[in-house]
């Protein structure tokens, strides 16, 4: 069975309080695009959408901010903007190709629904707005055939270069394995115990989540340690079996479930028992939402709902706008079964 392994992306944030934020979220963009190799076609491409989404904050949001990811194994890069209000009260003419509220070089959020290759976004009020949009490069491979749509977002702790949390994918037929690392603290250190949790994941991903949880363990002696927990759904058997130690929490929830995800206590690298399993049943049109201790466990559904059947990412999103701490790294992966 063939096997796609993805080692996560981490976002650089850019808070959007005038037009220069913009500029310097558009240089970003052009830069990481740059050291792939992207014509200056798909080039321009991102830098419309950067600098559309970008302008919508900048005029119309509060609390206004763009996230930037660059994938180089997918040549695609990932722009997220999230605000906290007030909303978008017509939001079926604000995506019509043309329609903009101010003068902007694309016109509006129909610019973007055109230029990008993957385009959502989500508006409530007064809660606010979160859309995702991906830009690939012409001559990118087409994405891995799998059952699941999965969706990330991982941000360092504020004043950091680097994030402390970590976490990769592998997507095999039926079945998707996720695992998320939280190395102890935030910075350079962290951020080691948790690539190295990556790595030892990635050597062997289709093995019991157990023993995947024990090799990271031994992987990670060397380091500081981290919280993991490694995480299989399989579409065929809708189950979902986990494994880990440490703080990663997470859930699997639809319209009408709602099941904790818990690990049992301990630092990968430094002292755990046994690793142990457990397995959740995986309704249908159902999520599931892994983090790190960077959000708060304590999170309802109701914002939640209305984007199960969406881009995962948006979920993403939401849970980081409403329930960061602003104080450590934080990161939310979530997976969807595709309908």
């Amino acid at each position: 069975m063939e096997i796609a392994t993805v080692r996560g992306w981490t976002h650089r944030a850019f808070a959007i309080g005038d037009a220069s934020c913009v500029g310097e979220a558009r240089r970003h963009a052009a830069h990481a695009v740059a050291e792939m190799g992207w014509s200056e076609l798909d080039a321009g491409r991102l830098a419309l959408v950067v600098t559309e989404l970008g302008t919508n904050l900048q005029r119309h949001a509060q609390a206004g901010r763009l996230l930037i990811a660059a994938r180089p194994q997918s040549l695609e890069v990932e722009v997220v903007a999230i605000d906290d209000g007030p909303g978008i009260p017509d939001l079926a003419l604000a995506m019509r190709d043309g329609h903009s509220s101010g003068s902007t070089p694309g016109t509006g959020l129909g610019a973007v629904s055109r230029l990008a290759d993957d385009f959502d976004v989500h508006s409530s009020m007064p809660g606010g707005t979160v859309g995702v949009a991906r830009v690939r490069a012409k001559n990118a491979a087409a994405p891995h055939a799998s059952e699941f749509a999965i969706g990330a977002i991982c941000l360092p702790a504020p004043y950091e270069t680097v994030s402390g949390d970590g976490w990769a994918c592998a997507l095999a037929g039926g079945q998707a394995t996720v695992l998320l690392a939280d190395g102890l603290g935030h910075g350079p250190e962290a951020a080691k115990a948790a690539q190295a949790a990556i790595g030892a994941f990635a050597r062997a991903p289709a093995d019991d989540v157990r023993e995947t949880v024990q090799r990271v363990h031994r992987e990670l002696q060397t380091t500081r340690g981290a919280a993991v927990c490694v995480l299989r759904v399989d579409a065929e058997s809708s189950n979902v079996d986990y494994s880990g130690a440490g703080n990663i929490v997470g859930r699997v929830l639809s319209g009408v479930f709602d099941k904790s995800i818990v690990t049992q206590h301990g630092t990968a690298g430094m002292q755990i028992r046994k690793p142990e399993s457990a397995s959740l049943e995986l309704p249908d049109h159902a999520l599931v939402v892994l983090h790190s201790d960077g959000i708060e466990t304590r999170w309802t559904v109701d914002r939640i709902r209305p984007l199960l059947q969406r881009d995962p990412t948006l979920v993403a999103a939401v849970l980081l706008r409403d329930h960061t701490r602003h104080r450590d790294d934080a990161t939310v992966v979530v997976i969807r079964r595709k309908e």
